[in-house]
């Protein structure tokens, strides 16, 4: 398997307890293997102005075919208007995880 069959979906968002839920139902719907959470600070502009907030950022790691679902699952369910959804392969990684990563977002029967 090759490793850039893998991805790592990012995503931050406003409320730890609402990331908290988003990543457990992500694992759970085996949309991703593992999603981790870590408070941010973003600075970012926003309609002209430069913004700061505390964030929760998830990385949620999935196989590229998977991420298409899990992108517009989040999409269906993220509060802001503009997300942050990023994309980025995986160039490189222990053929274990990655085997694993695979295994566990096979869609459910």
């Amino acid at each position: 398997m090759q490793s850039t069959e893998f991805v790592i979906l990012s995503t931050t968002i406003d409320r730890e307890d609402v990331g908290r839920e988003l990543a457990q139902e992500i694992v759970r719907q085996r949309l991703a293997a593992c999603v981790q959470s870590s408070p941010v600070r973003s600075t970012y502009w926003w309609n002209g102005t430069r913004e700061t907030a505390d964030e929760t950022l998830l990385a949620a790691k999935t196989t590229r075919a998977r991420s298409g679902e899990l992108k517009r699952w989040l999409l269906a369910r993220h509060p802001y208007k503009v997300p942050e959804i990023v994309i980025t392969p995986i160039v490189d990684g222990s053929s274990d995880y990655l085997d694993w990563i695979a295994r566990e977002t096979e869609p459910p029967q």
